[in-house]
């Protein structure tokens, strides 16, 4: 039986969405109205907030672009801010625009050598331990220049590809055969305990490999949105953004990668699975047959990836071009040089980031809310009010917090705008400013791996076609997020307390140094 046009609208509301959300959403849509009158826009704005980072912390029931839109269009229609504000934050951030449109693309095009890079990896190195450790190792290094999302991309499709082969074997399937590896009916009962084992351990690679990319990504510019959008607004170039960051990110990056070997050592909160060996024969042989088959047309475009990733470094480092605009070259020259000319095959490459920049653009909307209604002047008034060391703890705790439960890149624009406020106002120094926004990346970066929510890659990981086969549940990630939350957490803290003191800080020696030149040359100019 035909369902009526109005039954037909209210089911394709938040489709797949449960009833009990779809409702939530229109109890907000038509509660703001009624506070907006009654209590009046301040109130209204705040229940607003909690709103948003309700979607935001629901990613997992609807991706937040489409509720958090419908927020954030009735909160302009009910003045709370404007278009020309919205349009205002966002070209005031387009950089961070361009990086995801544009880099994230042209990782998309580098993703055979990654691949490559990572298949020789998990094949090469026999000791589990040493074979996490060079996951993380690899999440990090390559986060730290590319695109935390597409490194995620990469490990789950090398686990899923691996995960099929022998899960097609177990079954007793050719390889030319149909096969569902998303069923185990058809497994052989002797196979089922090194299936098992080989779920457990591509559970725990995905994780660590996971929290590689938080390690590396907070250390550089365009490690993670976030990071462009505070080093634009603090004005600090890719070099000058790691030397800023290292009195937290090194003591953060040498305590993620310890834990890492501790949890599998010890065998904690579910890590220390082996790879069975009948599971590793059987992928030995399938790359080298692989191996055998790539040619040298194969070949000639890993080494082009491979320039095109050198490139990349050095552009970054040396600050040859912005961000978004380095990301492009390497799809101009990636596609160029492999064969990829036609329109609809570099489309593909941009299915990934769009999705998260019209959300990005959201993110601006409820940004341009917050600033109109003055919302976090009292809470940034009491941050500034602390001492300084206490200042600095309060905004790498809060920050990690807030984004530990919505969303990280959202939590730091608001953040650094009200600093920059600050700054603006003559509340802070510079000085003050460079700490905080120090403060503000590593809190939004780390305390953030605590759950899917506060960091994209896990929530990538999470939503995933892998993590239902790999059995890696939303708890199941958070209880193995857990040593790294807490050690991590407590030694960035302990960091930002004992160098980013205004008395033990050596930035703050950097900046003094700056200011006197500055001021020497002008003197010598005059």
């Amino acid at each position: 039986m035909s369902r009526s046009i109005p039954q037909e609208l209210a089911q394709n509301f938040l489709n797949h969405t449960p009833t009990w959300y779809k409702l939530t959403i229109l109890a907000f849509l038509l509660l703001n109205p009624v506070l907006i009158l009654t209590v009046g826009p301040y109130v209204t704005g705040w229940i607003l907030i909690l709103e948003f980072i309700f979607t935001l912390a629901m990613a997992l029931k609807s991706y937040p672009l489409q509720p958090g839109g419908l927020l954030a269009i009735e909160a302009v229609l009910l003045g709370m801010t404007t278009p020309a504000m919205v349009y205002h934050e966002t070209v005031n951030n387009f950089q961070v625009i361009l990086l995801l449109m544009f880099m994230v693309a042209g990782i998309y095009f580098m993703k055979d050598l990654l691949l490559f890079l990572f298949t020789k990896i998990l094949l090469g190195v026999q000791a589990k331990h040493w074979l996490a450790l060079l996951f993380s190792l690899m999440g990090a290094f390559l986060s730290a220049f590319l695109d935390a999302l597409t490194v995620t991309a990469v490990i789950i499709a090398v686990a899923t590809g691996f995960y099929s082969i022998y899960h097609r074997v177990a079954s007793g399937k050719s390889s030319h055969a149909s096969h569902d590896h998303t069923s185990d009916q058809e497994v052989h009962e002797l196979n089922r305990e090194d299936l098992e084992n080989f779920r457990g351990f591509l559970r725990n690679l995905m994780m660590h490999g996971a929290v590689g990319t938080a390690l590396g990504g907070v250390c550089t510019l365009v490690g993670e949105p976030q990071n462009l959008l505070i080093a634009d607004k603090a004005g600090w170039q890719f070099m000058e953004f790691v030397f800023r960051m290292a009195p937290v990110t090194l003591p953060v990056f040498a305590m993620g990668l310890g834990t890492c070997l501790i949890v599998e050592r010890m065998r904690w909160f579910d890590y220390g699975y082996q790879l069975p060996d009948p599971v590793r024969h059987i992928l030995v042989e399938f790359e080298a047959e692989q191996t055998k088959r790539r040619d040298n047309d194969d070949k000639a475009k890993l080494i082009v990836q491979a320039v095109a990733g050198i490139w990349l470094i050095l552009a970054l480092a040396f600050h040859l071009a912005e961000v978004g605009i380095i990301g492009l070259t390497v799809i101009v020259v990636i596609t160029a040089f492999n064969g990829i000319i036609e329109e609809h095959q570099i489309g593909e490459a941009f299915k990934e980031a769009l999705p998260f920049t019209a959300l990005l653009v959201v993110f601006f909307a409820i940004v341009a809310v917050i600033q109109d209604q003055n919302l976090f002047a009292g809470i940034i008034g009491y941050g500034l009010s602390l001492d300084g060391t206490h200042q600095i703890g309060m905004f790498y705790l809060a920050n990690g917090i807030l984004s530990s439960i919505s969303d990280n890149v959202f939590v730091a624009t608001v953040y650094i705008n009200e600093v920059m406020r600050a700054l603006q106002d003559g509340t802070i120094n510079r000085d003050q400013f460079d700490l905080l926004a120090v403060a503000i990346n590593t809190g939004t970066n780390i305390p953030s791996v605590a759950t899917p929510n506060g960091q994209a890659a896990f929530l990538f990981l999470l939503t995933s076609s892998l993590a239902p086969i790999i059995r890696l549940s939303y708890g199941k990630m958070v209880w193995m997020a857990l040593p790294y939350t807490i050690t991590m957490t407590l030694v960035g803290l302990f960091a930002a307390y004992v160098f980013l003191g205004p008395t033990t800080n050596w930035l703050y020696d950097m900046n003094m140094i700056q200011h006197h030149v500055a001021s020497e040359t002008g003197a010598a100019h005059h």
